[in-house]
Parts: structure tokens; sequence; C-alpha cells
């Protein structure tokens, strides 16, 4: 997904982007929306989220 699609959702979600990497923004949305943090933190194999809106992106 493209920086500006992920900016677009934290918005929705009352998040400041500011100058936030992608990671740091996909794990507050995670936050946001009360999923478990885990976005690129290697758990990928091992999560069960196999529908997560994140997954294509993340290792």
């Amino acid at each position: 997904m493209k920086l500006e699609e992920i900016k677009e959702i934290a918005k929705q979600h009352n998040i400041k982007v500011g100058k936030l990497k992608k990671a740091e923004l996909i794990r507050a949305i995670q936050m946001a929306e009360g999923n478990e943090v885990c976005f690129e933190t290697g758990k990928a194999d091992v999560c069960g989220q196999q529908d997560c809106l994140w997954r294509g992106d993340c290792n």
C-alpha cells in the first residue's frame, strides 16, 4: 500500500501523521483499531492474521 493511502487511513483514526515513517503509521493504526501492534516485527509467519490489511507489506 502506498504511503499516501496509509496517511489517509491514519487521519481517519485521528492519528497525527507528521513525519512518521510507514511502519510507525501502520503500527499506530493497528493500535487505534485495537489490533496487535505487530507490523514488521518478524511475526508475519505466526501472527495468524491472514486477512490483515498490511499483510502484503509485512515482513
